[in-house]
This record gives structure tokens, sequence and C-alpha cells, in this order.
């Protein structure tokens, strides 16, 4: 029992953890063929393919994929070839000195991007200042700043693969070819290159990626040739609609089919090794009976049929009109919104029906005080007070106002019939 709950556990574990890691690129994926205008799953209206339409004529859109795909070639080429040095000089360096210089090499990764982006703006801006030259400089273009930056640190993860290639090279080879005449740079094209060529792609890959992918560095020195991500980033502080999850549905596409042509291959070339180490004399001096492409290769038929599903797709898409369903949504939009501003008025007369008569059963009640001017200062903020008409006396009852008083403290000299000789 201890077994059986230990691996259902396992497997509860590994859906979670799956679900946690590919959950919201499924979702997006999805939301790509909603017409929804918002990026959204539910509530679903109609499949839709509008959104790949609009994507393919978004110009700006098109224009940050070609400086990303120009962008990541420069930086493949510059940092595979940074990182094989570092690699071979990392493997031929005086031991003492290795730990030294592999920290050296690996200290770009731990920097920040911001710091590497800001830092080789500032020492290339510098550098063309020295050298006397303009704005409009090689030394100032955008694609030239961003593939330096970013293989300041691209390179050491280069390193770091072929490294672990390298490791298992056996240089008694290269002294071999050395030893019967060949040249070193014989020796390192005709030998260790070929050993070294899986290394160096799967570095090239990884060296795209990271590239590809890549915003903090490339934020500071894009210059007039934004990339994929930055131009993303800009659109999403407007509004993003779904054709970005359309090009989020290609991407992932393209990662699921050239991860199952790699994954098909692989297997390929290991039923090749095993038909090969179990055939006999007869059949290594003839021709060996190879197994068939699918035999046993899972991930050959999941790209098989991942390719059926796309064509399916793509055919779709050319036949498919969504017009009518969309039409049929907005106009069921509408009319829940009119039946809702009916609700809405309907209870705003009731609420005011119940406000009148709430107030003509307090009318007919009682009726309303007369105010009060007994306010702690008598009349002296009363309205009748400056034109002379009745105020109230101590008991409510209206009072004519007295006369005037001159007991000012200055006779009648402010009376404005004393000039006039008048009492």
């Amino acid at each position: 029992m201890n077994n059986s709950f230990l691996r259902i556990s396992i497997w509860v574990y590994l859906a979670i953890f799956f679900l946690y890691l590919l959950g919201p690129l499924v979702i997006m994926s999805i939301t790509a063929f909603n017409s929804s205008g918002f990026p959204r799953m539910s509530p679903w209206e109609c499949l839709t393919f509008q959104w790949f339409g609009e994507l393919f004529q978004d110009q700006r859109i098109l224009n940050g994929i070609k400086n990303s795909l120009i962008i990541g070639l420069g930086t493949v080429v510059l940092s595979v070839a940074m990182g094989l040095a570092g690699a071979l000089m990392l493997t031929q360096i005086w031991p003492k000195l290795r730990a030294t210089y592999y920290t050296i090499i690996i200290a770009p990764i731990l920097i920040p991007g911001v710091v590497l982006g800001i830092s080789t703006l500032v020492f290339w801006d510098r550098i063309n200042r020295m050298l006397g030259l303009g704005a409009d400089s090689f030394l100032s273009n955008g694609i030239f700043l961003t593939v330096i930056g970013q293989s300041t640190f691209i390179a050491s993860y280069c390193m770091l693969v072929l490294v672990a290639r390298l490791q298992r090279y056996d240089v008694a080879l290269t002294e071999a070819a050395l030893d019967l005449g060949a040249s070193h740079a014989q020796a390192f094209r005709k030998i260790l290159l070929p050993f070294m060529r899986p290394a160096i792609a799967s570095a090239a890959v990884l060296a795209f990626l990271a590239s590809f992918e890549n915003y903090n560095t490339t934020t500071f020195t894009f210059g007039e040739y934004p990339t994929l991500t930055i131009e993303l980033a800009q659109k999403v502080r407007y509004g993003i609609t779904p054709a970005i999850s359309a090009l989020a549905f290609i991407i992932v596409a393209l990662t699921v089919f050239f991860a199952l042509m790699n994954e098909a291959k692989l297997k390929r070339q290991e039923l090749v090794a095993v038909a090969r180490k179990n055939a006999t004399v007869e059949e290594l001096a003839g021709k060996i009976k190879l197994p068939s492409f699918f035999a046993g290769n899972m991930a050959a038929v999941l790209l098989v049929v991942f390719a059926v599903a796309t064509i399916t797709v793509v055919g779709t898409a050319a036949t498919y009109n969504p017009g009518q369903c969309i039409a049929d949504i907005r106009e069921q939009k509408q009319l829940e919104a009119e039946q809702r501003i009916q609700e809405l008025r309907k209870q705003r007369e009731e609420r005011r029906k119940q406000r009148e008569a709430e107030e003509a059963e307090q009318g007919g009640a009682q009726t309303a005080p007369k105010p009060s001017n007994n306010s702690g200062f008598g009349n002296v903020f009363a309205p009748n007070s400056l034109d002379g008409s009745e105020t109230e006396g101590e008991d409510g009852v209206s009072e004519p106002e007295s006369a005037p008083s001159n007991n000012s403290g200055f006779g009648g000299v402010f009376d404005p019939n004393s000039l006039q000789g008048d009492e």
C-alpha cells in the first residue's frame, strides 16, 4: 500500500506540475480562436481565424520578428564562437588558474540584464566619440549594440554546453593527428570539430532562443530596430488583442513541431544502432534490413499526427466564415443590453414612486416646524434684520422692530440726519 500511495502521489504531483507549467500556454492558445475582442476563453463566442489574419497584417509585429531573427543569427555566430574559444581555453589553461578563469567567464550570467544593457550603450558611445564618428555610425547601430549586449552573457551559456561535451574528448586523438603530420588547423577541423558538432548545434539553439526572448538588455540597445519582445511590451501598455494569442499559438506550435522532429530523429538513430549491433556478419557485409521509420518510434507518429492536424486547421481557416455567428452574437449582446437598460429604468421608476409615497405620508402626518432663530446670537443673522421688518419676540410672536438707536458711544455724530439740522 505504501508503494501504491507513493506512485499515486508522484502522478498527482506531475499532473499539478505540468498543469501549472503548461496551463497558461494552453489557455492563451485557445483564446486565439475566440471571436471576443479581448483574449479570453470564457464565455466562448464563435470559432474564428481572423486574429491570425490581423497578426500577419500588423507591420510592427512583422518588423519586430524580422529584427529578432537578424539579431538572433548574429548573436548565435558571436556567442558560439566565443563560447567555443572559452571552452578550449578552459581545458588547456594552467590548472591553478582554471578556477579564476572559470569565475571570470561565468560572471556575466550573474550580472542583471539591465546593467549589461546600460554598460554596452555607454561603453560603445564613448568609443564612438573617441573615434570621432557621427551618431549614425556603425558603432551606434541598434542591431550591432544589441548583438554585442546579448552576446556578453549568452556566450557564457554556450561555453557551459561546450565544456560538458569537451570533457569527454580524448586529447590523444589530436596528438595522433599531429604526429602523423597534420597541422593544428587540420586537426581542429577534421577531428575536434566533428566531435563537437552536436554540442555546437545545441549551443546555437540555446543562443538563438535566449536572444529571441531577451528584453532587459535589448530595451537599452535596440535603437531604431525594435525586436519582437520590445514591440509586444509596447502593445501591452495600450491594450492587447487576441492577435497576441495567435502569435503565442504559432510559437508554441513551432516549438512542439521541432521538438517532435528532434525526438523522432534521435529515436531513429537509436533504432538503427540497435539493428546494426544485432546484425550478423553476412548482414553487415551486405545490406542491413533497417526498421521502418514509424516502428517503435512514437515521436514520429505524433509528428505525422501534428502535421495532419496543422494542414486540417489551415484548410479549415481558408474556407470557414464565422460572419453569421459573429452577427448573431452581436445581436444577442444588443438585446441583452437593451433588456438591462429597461430593467434599470424600471428599478429607477419604482424607487421614485416609493420615495414620493414616503414623502406624501410624512407631509400628511405632520407639518414641517417653523425654523427658529434661537442660534445663540439673537437676531443678528435674521434675514429681515437689515430692512426694518418685524422680528420675533422671546415667545415667538412677531413684534415691530424698534427704532434704530444711536447709542454707539459717539452720540449722534454718525446720524444720517445730523447734517440737515433735523432732530
